[in-house]
């Protein structure tokens, strides 16, 4: 790579290319209009959006989405402190995400500089790793090794920061020099005997389990942990959210959790998504194995479940997976089918009741909200559904399924929806979008349907709209009664409007047969669009077969 006569912020740009980036989330800012001007004549697009936070979502969902690393770009003080909250998501749910924050110039630090911030201190905790560019001549190294520690391991965020006075110096000849390699994740080495002893004690269960963690839960992810559970016969479970075992997606799957003798943790740690591997939850009896690339997650284990912890690796886990496929033959006799099926039955289970509502006109059960439309999600073989937090993301999650899904994820965070959408539709020009949230949640980003329409970005938002915060509602009435309820009620806004007023398309349900016609509707407009359905205030749904 030739950066001749470049400065900081030429070297920034060229070394994305480098790496293969050629989209970048971002809001403008003092500190980084240095790199704005560097992107002219490059490969690389900008995605200009109305919050910091939602373009750290948007690299969110576009690195869940496409495989690759997703680039967040920002200002820096303020710019920096709006973007942090979005990098919990993103941690939490194993996003390969890298926040690059402008930052107040290195030569008037501690003078009283403008918008000076503590910024790599604000965001270590949510990050991999979180550092301020020191040189000129470290930019390129620094981009490549935050694309490396973002892949590597379990993947997750880095932040760098960029100081204007760094990013206006020359770069010089004397610089590192940066290859495509300088990018590639780390890989760890597994002992392929040491995995056999595992796949063996495994197999020799009489109701085994393979968990595996959120960063597993991408289309290729699936197919990848399909692929081991069908060379096993052993059900390979993906856990996402942050309602745990009690994932309305994963059905009745608690009621033969608590049954399992033995689990795989591949990558899923042990945390409050599996009760702390504690009875009634899990067997008592349990024994538990173990895959996993960090030392923490290994010694939380441990913690959780002391001696019943009876087989550690520690290694990434696509190694892991790889290993495993090479291992087993396609030929190895099938075991434990019965147990297979009845897992898979728990899972795939949903109560017959909500195939027989009758129409409703306002307080739409949100079965009969979401439902119909999985007619346009099967429309496509590479279709889309983005779903929110609260109680109608969990409606949505349970009625709904398409082969790719974004989520809130483990972090249990409101409001990523709407960017998540503009992503998904960047990443895939084609795909049929379904993108659920609730009328609360429509407030933090509502702003963002500007940006859908100003890069020509079409889908489909539904808002469920009950004029209350639900899942706290839910909380308050389960607690502490109907009677004390404070703090949840909403007003029934006409948010289709604000679509409208966007330059979207907007449409009003009120009535449970007009929910799919006013879908395809919306789908046929190409336009960012809002579905504002009203529906009933229901708690999201406890699937129990019996």
């Amino acid at each position: 790579m030739s950066l001749k006569n470049k400065n900081g912020a030429n070297a920034f740009v060229e070394t994305l290319e480098l790496a293969g980036i050629d989209k970048i989330f971002t809001l403008s800012g003092n500190h980084i209009m240095p790199i704005y001007d560097a992107i002219f004549g490059s490969n690389i697009d900008l995605i200009h959006t109305r919050h910091e936070a939602a373009a750290v979502h948007m690299a969110d969902a576009w690195a869940r989405l496409t495989g690759k690393v997703g680039i967040a770009l920002v200002t820096g003080g303020p710019g920096h402190a709006n973007a942090i909250s979005a990098l919990y998501t993103a941690s939490m749910s194993e996003s390969p995400v890298i926040l690059f924050s402008g930052h107040a110039p290195i030569g008037q630090l501690g003078k009283g500089a403008f918008q000076e911030m503590l910024q790599a201190d604000i965001a270590a905790p949510l990050t991999k790793a979180s550092w301020v560019c020191q040189e000129s001549k470290n930019i390129a190294q620094d981009v490549a090794r935050a694309i490396h520690i973002a892949k590597s391991g379990r993947p997750g965020p880095v932040h760098v920061s960029l100081p204007t006075d760094i990013l206006e110096a020359p770069y010089p000849d004397t610089a590192n020099k940066i290859t495509p390699d300088s990018f590639a994740p780390e890989h760890m080495a597994i002992n392929s005997s040491e995995l056999e002893a595992l796949i063996d004690q495994l197999k020799q269960a009489k109701k085994p389990l393979i968990l595996a963690g959120p960063m597993m839960q991408s289309r290729d992810g699936r197919v990848k942990l399909k692929s081991i559970e069908d060379l096993l016969s052993i059900p390979v479970i993906g856990m996402e959210s942050p309602r745990g075992i009690g994932d309305p997606s994963l059905g009745a799957f608690s009621e033969v959790l608590s049954q399992a003798d033995c689990i795989l943790l591949l990558g899923k740690k042990i945390d409050f998504t599996l009760k702390f591997a504690q009875s009634p939850s899990i067997n008592q009896e349990c024994v538990f194995l173990q895959i996993d690339p960090d030392q923490e997650e290994i010694n939380r284990a441990k913690n959780a479940v002391g001696n019943r912890l009876s087989h550690i690796l520690k290694a990434d886990i696509p190694t892991a997976i790889q290993t495993i496929t090479n291992l087993i033959s396609i030929e190895t006799e099938a075991v434990n089918s019965d147990w297979q099926h009845e897992v898979r039955n728990a899972i795939q289970f949903r109560p017959n009741a909500w195939n027989a509502l009758p129409k409703t006109t306002n307080n739409i059960h949100p079965a009969q909200a979401l439902k119909p439309l999985q007619e346009i999600l099967d429309s496509h073989p590479d279709s889309i559904l983005i779903s929110d937090g609260g109680e109608i993301g969990q409606w949505a999650q349970a009625c709904l399924s398409a082969p790719n899904r974004v989520i809130n994820g483990v972090a249990g965070s409101i409001g990523s929806a709407l960017p998540f959408a503009i992503a998904a539709r960047v990443a895939k020009p084609d795909a049929p979008i379904i993108s659920v949230m609730g009328d609360g949640t429509f407030g933090f980003h509502s702003a963002e349907i500007d940006t859908a329409v100003r890069y020509k970005l079409p889908f489909v938002l539904v808002v469920g709209n009950d004029a209350r915060w639900n899942a706290e509602y839910q909380i308050q009435v389960r607690e502490y009664g109907k009677d004390r309820t404070i703090g949840c009620e909403l007003l029934p806004s006409h948010y289709e409007k604000v679509c409208e007023a966007f330059g979207g398309y907007g449409e009003l349900v009120q009535d449970s047969d007009k929910v799919l016609p006013a879908a395809k509707r919306a789908a046929a407009t190409n336009l960012p669009s809002c579905l504002n359905i009203m529906i009933e205030g229901l708690a999201a749904p406890n699937i129990k077969r019996n």
